[in-house]
């Protein structure tokens, strides 16, 4: 079985610590969310396996070998942690074709998976004209060059349109599907949660969780309930009976937090209310994210001051 499995890895720089004591695994033929706010030791973490890095103490190692000592590692693992490594004078074609050769990796491959990012009628333009998302795609061309069983991408989505948004998605899932290991790093909570089965979450270098998607969600976040009525305050009351603590919008709708949508929808329609609008809020990855790494952010706005309306 090819998994990532990372054991007491620690990375100190200088009296800091980026990774502090990290132990989990990434397995194969599942999408594993990697997130954290910023300073949170992903990247350093992806680097420490990847080997561009030494740590401190601890260990990294893909299936159960460090990546330093795999044999023609881009057959193993397939990276992409910075799109703008190709040199620039290079064409996508030449720069994937210099990979293939010092990896032995088939010509044809090169053409496979230009084909499949879609940078095939581009192939032969320098990268310095490419745009950011096209620059993603070579990246992700790269990483898919040695047809791995391992992949880890940093921020795959970063600059796509919203065509190359939806392919990515695919692609990982379809990478999953086929037995791979897949380590994604993100800050884009809508779009993991529409990838990833299994998430791993940083809070200044240490482990927050590791658990499944549904899980996470859901130990952290309770589903709520939107009612609205014709009569507001007999609604309230009625909720109130029943040990419900209804939040009143600014819209008229009502919030019942803690509530399943078919108890409150028997309880209204019993009282004889009309029902304007059911309809269950579902909790969100965003929301049990920010509940969890809120106290673990290196980085946070102050909301600025409302200016006085005295004159």
């Amino acid at each position: 079985m090819t998994s990532i499995d990372v054991q007491d890895l620690t990375k100190e720089y200088g009296t800091g610590r980026a990774v502090d004591g990290l132990t989990f695994s990434v397995r194969p033929g599942r999408v594993t969310g990697f997130l954290g706010p910023n300073g949170a030791g992903k990247s350093t973490t992806m680097r420490l396996v990847l080997g561009l890095d030494r740590p401190t103490s601890g260990t990294a190692t893909i299936g159960g070998r460090p990546y330093a000592s795999l044999h023609e590692p881009l057959r193993q693992v397939g990276a992409l942690l910075d799109a703008g490594a190709p040199h620039g004078s290079r064409t996508a074609r030449d720069h994937l074709r210099a990979l293939a050769a010092s990896n032995r990796v088939p010509g044809r491959r090169v053409d496979e998976v230009l084909e499949e990012t879609g940078l095939a009628p581009v192939a032969r333009h320098r990268v310095r004209t490419y745009s950011l998302g096209m620059r993603q795609r070579l990246g992700i061309a790269a990483a898919l060059l040695g047809d791995p069983p391992v992949l880890l991408l940093d921020e795959p989505s970063n600059g796509l349109d919203p065509e190359g948004i939806v392919w990515i998605r695919k692609l990982l899932r379809r990478l999953a599907r086929e037995g791979r290991t897949v380590l994604v790093s993100s800050h884009l909570m809508t779009e993991t949660a529409s990838f990833a089965d299994h998430l791993i979450v940083l809070g200044r270098g240490r482990l927050l969780a590791d658990t499944p998607v549904r899980e996470f969600i859901h130990a952290r976040v309770r589903p709520r309930v939107r009612v609205r009525t014709t009569d507001g305050k007999e609604l309230s009351r009625l909720l109130a009976r029943h040990g419900h603590e209804a939040v009143e919008g600014e819209d008229g709708r009502w919030t019942v937090p803690h509530a399943r949508v078919e108890d409150i929808g028997y309880l209204v329609s019993g009282a004889g209310l009309p029902i304007l609008e059911l309809a269950a809020e579902e909790a969100t990855l965003e929301q049990a994210y920010l509940e969890l790494t809120s106290p673990e952010a290196e980085f946070t706005a102050t909301p600025s001051p409302v200016p006085s309306q005295e004159a």
